[in-house]
């Protein structure tokens, strides 16, 4: 009795997982299931790329009257964003919307994203991104890494955080500045006279509650999230460096839709992508009252005294990248 009470639960338990897993994607045949992509963001579900999410939620629900649906996995609970185009690469992770610093570790090209004052105001970026530059780079990064862009947006220009006003590149002079691991990152505020310091995003507040570092680059949207402005009380909005973003899907998981499926995933990306790059204009624009109102201090700095130091930068990565690419995105029109 024992053991037959004990094969009918293992039955019973194998029917219920296979009734979970029914949920998933059913490829081409499955037309009729439904359909539920994951989809991971780094923020809460409050923050720009979160309401991004959303948005693509709501129009791919109404385009294919919810055969296709999203569950939101907010804050990297399912990894880092390498990690996750990582995971989506193999088609173990389905959508992401984050931001593209990793993609180099793919393909070299979107380095050139990360020079210093590449981009002269987010127009030009989107021009850029927009035009034949941003499906060039898109599809590459479909070829080599198994990911399919469906629309770009952004972090935006970051802003340097600080304890002391910044002005003009004389002002960063020694400062301990954290960065990214990332080698353009690095040599570029060398080259502005800073002692650029690779740290992980989890140690940033403690380290500049310490004194470890004395600041970093971030949006003034996270700036504001991440609670920074409790422990520097200056900030200098410098737009060294634009942090492009992108909504992308999985290609072994586009592959696995109908046709019409594809169809509304790929017009439910354009529709979100253009509403998170206002969203992340609003943020900013929220946030600058916010740390305006507990106490800091925004400056626009001399910008021309800073990118007066960046030629090595330049000289160094454009054999790297191709001084084409970058001749070709400094004029693209705007």
């Amino acid at each position: 009795m024992k053991k037959l009470i004990m094969v009918m639960m293992s039955a019973l338990l194998i029917v219920i997982l296979a009734a979970c897993g029914s949920d998933k994607k059913e490829g081409a045949d499955g037309a009729g299931k439904q359909v539920v992509l994951d989809l991971s963001i780094p923020e809460p579900e409050d923050a720009k790329f979160g309401l991004t999410a959303k948005k693509f939620k709501e129009e791919i629900e109404k385009l294919t009257d919810n055969q296709v649906t999203v569950k939101i996995h907010s804050n990297n609970s399912l990894g880092g964003e390498r990690e996750v185009f990582e995971l989506m690469g193999m088609g173990s992770a389905d959508m992401a919307i984050q931001s593209v610093g990793p993609v180099g570790n793919w393909v070299k090209e979107f380095n050139v994203l990360d020079l210093p004052f590449i981009f002269e105001s987010r127009e030009h970026a989107y021009s850029v991104l927009d035009g034949e530059i941003g499906e060039d780079l898109s599809s590459k990064f479909e070829t080599e890494g198994n990911v399919k862009t469906l629309g770009w947006l952004e972090n935006g220009f970051v802003a340097t955080t600080s304890n002391n006003a910044i002005n003009s590149v004389e002002d960063v002079k020694k400062m301990k500045i954290r960065v990214q691991e990332n080698e353009i990152q690095i040599d570029t505020w060398k080259a502005f006279g800073a002692e650029p310091t690779p740290m992980a995003w989890t140690e940033v507040f403690t380290g500049l509650q310490q004194g470890v570092i004395d600041g970093h680059s971030n949006s003034l949207a996270t700036i504001q999230s991440s609670k920074i402005f409790e422990v520097q009380d200056y900030v200098a909005e410098l737009g060294d460096r634009f942090s492009a973003a992108t909504v992308s899907i999985s290609t072994k998981t586009f592959n696995s839709l109908t046709p019409e499926q594809q169809e509304a995933v790929i017009e439910a990306g354009k529709v979100a992508a253009e509403f998170g790059r206002q969203a992340n204009q609003d943020k900013i624009n929220e946030a600058r009252e916010f740390l305006l109102e507990n106490g800091n201090q925004i400056t626009e700095p001399d910008k021309e005294s800073f990118k007066a130091t960046v030629t090595s930068v330049y000289e160094k990565w454009a054999p790297k990248l191709g001084e084409e690419l970058i001749e070709k995105i400094q004029n693209t029109s705007y």
